[in-house]
């Protein structure tokens, strides 16, 4: 159902420009909506309508309205006074009031197929004959993008989302209370490179609008509704990967998670016996952070000693020693590709398995 204050928004707009009071009851008898303008009803003045068959009437010095819904009645909606103006505004109210309903519904009925869709909870025949159904087109490009708060901010993130693509055929959902989910259609030329730039605007809105700063993933690109499902998960894995391999990344795209994608998808079982084998049986306490600073430096300029020990600000002989030392606890020589790849994966195993110890411990 539509919020109060949506409801609100509108009678408070039609106030200011007919200077009559409007409001809005529940069955109950309960206003949820409208100002001073006019005397609050009786609940038993209400019940009284609703169970009388008018569809509008005059109630102590005002006329109210019956608000249905397929044939239901859902709210009571009051104009102050009982002139012919009051009844033209409180029929302008009540209209509105009417579409903001249908438009609302419409809304819940694509937010429940879309919901059903990416939780791969629906039939192939009921994923096109429902998308007909709700208009929404079936043979264009799609992707999927997680955003993921991580702090602050009292904005809605979500409407915020759904303002930011008002206008396109893009749907904004989720299934938890965490995580927005951005459903998009795109234009044959949207490429990989669009994708990046549409997750760096989102990432920008919610700082600069909502306070608020986001992790955001996104999955591959899909042609068809029913593959939208896949683009869920592939983000969605992304965003879990991303957070214990490329933690410095806030925004992570499904198609560079790399070896990353590949540990995730491992046993536990296997992990434990591949750092055994690199590290014999525990971590050497000398991977402190500086050592780990060193090494991750050292990976990000490809192995070059000399830049590597610039950006550092430490000697060249320093780095060497530190490379060395780690040679002889491990038998790897970091200057060796081969040798760097293998501890660049034990390091991501590493975190791999410090993340499922912190979710087994709860």
């Amino acid at each position: 159902m539509i919020s109060n204050q949506v409801i609100q928004s509108m009678t408070e707009k039609l106030e200011g420009i007919s200077h009559i009071g409007i409001s809005v009851y529940e069955l109950d008898g309960s206003r949820i909506a409208g100002a001073g303008r006019a005397d609050e009803l009786k609940p038993t003045g209400i019940r009284s309508f609703i169970d009388s068959q008018a569809d509008s009437q005059v109630l102590k010095e005002s006329t109210v309205f019956r608000v249905m819904d397929d044939g239901v009645t859902v709210y009571v909606l009051q104009a102050a006074g009982t002139d012919e103006q009051a009844f033209l505004v409180g029929r302008m109210a009540l209209s509105n009031l009417q579409d903001l309903i249908v438009a609302y519904k419409e809304r819940l009925d694509r937010n429940s197929f879309f919901q059903n869709l990416i939780l791969d909870n629906m039939l192939l025949v009921d994923i096109y004959n429902r998308a007909k159904k709700l208009k929404i087109p079936v043979d264009v490009k799609w992707v999927v993008y997680v955003i993921e708060p991580q702090s602050g901010g009292d904005v809605d993130g979500a409407e915020l989302i759904r303002t930011v693509f008002s206008g396109t055929e893009s749907f904004v959902t989720a299934v938890d209370e965490r995580d927005i989910i951005l459903i998009r259609t795109l234009e044959e030329d949207e490429d990989k490179e669009s994708l990046k730039a549409t997750a760096e605007m989102i990432a920008d809105t919610m700082n600069t609008e909502a306070m608020v700063k986001v992790r955001i993933s996104y999955g591959s690109i899909v042609r068809e509704i029913r593959q939208v499902s896949q683009s869920y998960k592939e983000a969605r894995m992304a965003l879990d990967v991303g957070k214990i391999f490329y933690e410095e990344k806030p925004i992570v795209p499904y198609s560079t998670l790399g070896i990353g994608r590949l540990i995730y998808q491992l046993q536990p079982s296997l992990c434990e016996t591949f750092l055994k084998e690199v590290f014999d049986n525990e971590v050497p306490d000398y991977l402190d952070d500086e050592m780990l600073m060193t090494i991750n430096k050292f990976f990000e300029n490809n192995l070059n000693v000399s830049e590597t020990s610039r950006q550092l600000f430490v000697h060249r002989n320093t780095l060497v020693y530190r490379i060395e030392k780690l040679q002889k606890a491990t038998g790897l020589d970091l200057r060796n590709f081969d040798d760097a790849l293998t501890f660049k994966i034990a390091l991501m195993v590493m975190s791999y398995m410090k993340q499922i110890r912190q979710e087994e411990k709860g």
